[in-house]
Formats: structure tokens, C-alpha cells, sequence
């Protein structure tokens, strides 16, 4: 090991889009950053659908021109299908946003991801990669640099005055504390494959994410398409549905895409392009997202059901957040926990927006009957389905929802509530497929 440690300003720890996005954004104040990435780009991810709201992010980072200059295929809308096959008009974000930020995109990750890191190079951030972060150093109770093994091999310890954990779901400093709270309500699975061929719509269309219910509502389809000819299909339900007492993930998958006609006539021209893909989508969220000297962010801090695309919003936001926490913190010499985790009360009333919202979808709550009903609500539900999260005025939405309730409705647990149990959230990861390799 080398016995003189490197002085940074920053260390991060992962180069998906939180760390890529945290890192330039300090470095854009002239802080010296280094990032370590474990695995050599690109690499396969899940979470391909962006939303709006991902845009005032993407022009601080000056991604803007560099995604409307990439292949990637234009979003403007989402339409949902319901479990009788009834599609809801889409919903263009456009109508209720009339701005360039009402645009959107579909991505294949392995590129986006490696577009925002190489973004981040270009900013000034020193980049790591294929390098492990092989523990985070403390003094006493404050985190200050990391014990890190680099490309050539070679072992040293990096000294810093903020450690950023956007180390994924691995989430070092979470699991080191014993952060974890399990979401009680949302344990889900999901299993997916991408189809050549298979049926698009056109024009504004072409690049809409449809969400398809299963007729028997257990769970439901995310269909979106990508600029490679590929589709993106999979099936998200409840995990003890999916995986247990069931064949194969692949047997599985084909029985329900038979079960969903929804789904099933939009691939009857369409030949698979890949293997089966399988992985746990149990939400869960950290009591802390910072302590003195650290922050995590993007799914080192939570990850939150996939049903409405929020995934590379909240890691980009909660990346751009932490970052302006620690770039004044450390302006005025202030890395304290308060300090560096200042954002995390307005970032969790958005993220608790969303997953109301996911949760109502599962408890029967319908689009298309709540617009009809409450019409002059549709813009606001528009807002959340944006990623329009962080502020107050789509409240008002609630107590309208509340009166479609069924008699005997339940109350949503809060994340508080009793999760699953340890034991069988250890036990899913022996369950899953690897991810495969890249297309």
C-alpha cells in the first residue's frame, strides 16, 4: 500500500448517473473530485425510461445538447392500459408543461451511463475505472477518505473531506450502518427480455412508455421502446407471485405475456433479442442520507418501485442536491452531518409523493375514472407522472383520490411500518438471474 495518502476535495464512490451527476457538479465549483467506478463502461443497467423533470439537471450538467445530439428515441408521453385492455388517452407532458423540458427520452443505459461519466471527465472529474472502493475511512464518527484498490492493482488510501456513496444498491455506508428501512407495502419482482420487431406507434407516439395491468391485476407490464429496433418488456408483481411455486423465469414470463393480451398482440411480429433478465424491486430508503463527512445518493440512499420511471430522476436529483450540500459545506468549513444532509427532508416529501402514487396504482386506483371525475386535476397528476415532486402544490390531488376509495379502504403504511422480514429479503438475491451481458 502506498504510505502517502492522495488530498482530494471529494471522494465518490460509483459512476452511475448519482455519482457522475454529484461529481461534476462539484468539480464545476473547482473542487478536486476523484470518483472510483468498479466496473469498466459500459456496462448493462435497468431503467431505461427517463421523465421530464430530469431536465433542469441535464442542463446543469450541460448534457442538454449532448442528448439531443444521440440516438436515443424521444419521449412525450406515458399511456396506461388497464386490466380489462382499455388504454387511457396518453398523457403528453407537453399539454400541461408547454416547454422544451416536456421532452424527454428513452435510453439504452449502458450507453447513457457511459455518456454522463465521460461528461463528468470532461468537467475535471478524475475518474477511476475498473477501480473498488474496498471500505470508507473513518475517525471517529467522521468519514474521511477511502481504502481503495485501483486499475493496475495497486492499494491506497485517499484522503477527503466529503465521501459520496453512490455505490448503487451495494450501498456501502447504508449496510455499515444498518440504515435500511424496507418499504412494508412495495416487495416486488421483476422479470424482463427486449424483442426485435415489435410493434411500435408512430410519430409522437413512438417513444411513449406503456404501463399494461395484467387482467388479473397481480402486476404489470412496462413496454418501452429503444433506438437499437429493441423493445424493453417486462413484468413487475408481487415477488412471492412471480418466483415462488412457479417454473422458470422464463416459463413464467411467457405465461404471463399469454395471460395479457395487452402485451401479447403487441409482439406478434416480434423474435426475442436476449435471455431473460430477473431482480428483486423491493423498495427500501435510508434513515440518514448523510452523516459527518459522508452523503448517499441515488440507490445507495433508496430505490423506489419502478412503475412510473422515477429511478434516474431521483438518483440525478439527489445527486445535484448533495452535491450543492457539500460544495457550500465545504466553502464555509461545515462537513457536518445537519450540513451535508440539509436536502434530504424536501427530497424525501417527493420521493414519499411518488410512492403514494405507485401505491394507489396498486390498491386499484384508476387514471382514467379520477380525470373523468376530476377533470381540473389532470394537469397535477401530470406534474407528479413528470417527476414534478418537490413542491407542495401537488398536494391538492389527495383528498380528491380519497373519495374514489372502496369502502374499507386501508390507510398506506408508512415506510416506518413493519418491513418484510430480514431473513427472506437476505434470501432473494439466490433467486435471480445475473444480469447478463450486454446487448
Amino acid at each position: 500500500m502506498n504510505s502517502n495518502p492522495l488530498q482530494v476535495d471529494v471522494v465518490v464512490i460509483g459512476g452511475g448517473p448519482a455519482g457522475s451527476t454529484a461529481s461534476t457538479l462539484l468539480a464545476q465549483q473547482g473542487l478536486k473530485v476523484h470518483l472510483y467506478e468498479r466496473d469498466k463502461f459500459p456496462r448493462f443497467h435497468i431503467g431505461e425510461s427517463l421523465i421530464p423533470e430530469t431536465y433542469w439537471v441535464f442542463k446543469r450538467l450541460n448534457m442538454l445538447e449532448k442528448m439531443r445530439k444521440s440516438a436515443f428515441i424521444k419521449k412525450y408521453s406515458v399511456q396506461f392500459v388497464n386490466a380489462e385492455g382499455k388504454e387511457s388517452a396518453p398523457f403528453y407532458f407537453h399539454d400541461n408543461k408547454p416547454h422544451e423540458c416536456s421532452q424527454t427520452w428513452q435510453v439504452i443505459r449502458s450507453e447513457f451511463d457511459a455518456m454522463m461519466l465521460e461528461n463528468a471527465r470532461e468537467h475535471g472529474v478524475v475518474v477511476h475505472q475498473p477501480a473498488r472502493v474496498l471500505e470508507v475511512l473513518f475517525e471517529g464518527d467522521r468519514a474521511v477518505g477511502a481504502k481503495v484498490q485501483l486499475e493496475n492493482g495497486e492499494t491506497r488510501e485517499i484522503r477527503s473531506k466529503v465521501v459520496v456513496d453512490a455505490s448503487g444498491q451495494s450501498a456501502m455506508l447504508m449496510n455499515r450502518f444498518k440504515l435500511r428501512l424496507w418499504d412494508p407495502v412495495l416487495n416486488k419482482g421483476a422479470i424482463w427480455t427486449y424483442w426485435e420487431g415489435a410493434y411500435r406507434d408512430v410519430g409522437k407516439d413512438e417513444g411513449a412508455t406503456v404501463v399494461i395491468q395484467t387482467p388479473d391485476k397481480q402486476g404489470w407490464f412496462w413496454y418501452i421502446p429503444q433506438h437499437d429496433n429493441t423493445m424493453s418488456v417486462g413484468i413487475v408483481g408481487p415477488f412471492d407471485y412471480l418466483f415462488k411455486n412457479r417454473g422458470t423465469h422464463e416459463e413464467t414470463y411467457n405465461e404471463e405475456i399469454e395471460r395479457c393480451p395487452g402485451v401479447k398482440r403487441r409482439l406478434v411480429d416480434a423474435k426475442r433479442a436476449t435471455g431473460y433478465f430477473a431482480t428483486k424491486d423491493y423498495s427500501y430508503r435510508s434513515k440518514e442520507c448523510a452523516g459527518n463527512g459522508w452523503v448517499t445518493i441515488g440507490d445507495a440512499f433508496g430505490f423506489l418501485d419502478p412503475l412510473y420511471s422515477s429511478g434516474v430522476l431521483l438518483a440525478l436529483k439527489s445527486g445535484q442536491l448533495a452535491a450543492d450540500a457539500i460544495a457550500e459545506g465545504i466553502g464555509k468549513g461545515d462537513t457536518s452531518a445537519d450540513q451535508l444532509g440539509n436536502w434530504g427532508p424536501m427530497f424525501n416529501k417527493g420521493i414519499d409523493r411518488m410512492r403514494r402514487l405507485v401505491c394507489e396504482y396498486y390498491d386499484g386506483f384508476s387514471f382514467g375514472a379520477f380525470i373523468k371525475k376530476f377533470p381540473e386535476y389532470r394537469g397535477k397528476i401530470t406534474d407528479l407522472l413528470i417527476g414534478d415532486l418537490f413542491e407542495d402544490k401537488v398536494d391538492v390531488v389527495w383528498e380528491p383520490m380519497a373519495t374514489l376509495y372502496k369502502e374499507g379502504k386501508q390507510a398506506i403504511p408508512d415506510w416506518t411500518a413493519t418491513p418484510p422480514a430480514d431473513v427472506a429479503a437476505n434470501k432473494l438475491n439466490e433467486l435471480f438471474l445475473p444480469e447478463g451481458q450486454l446487448r
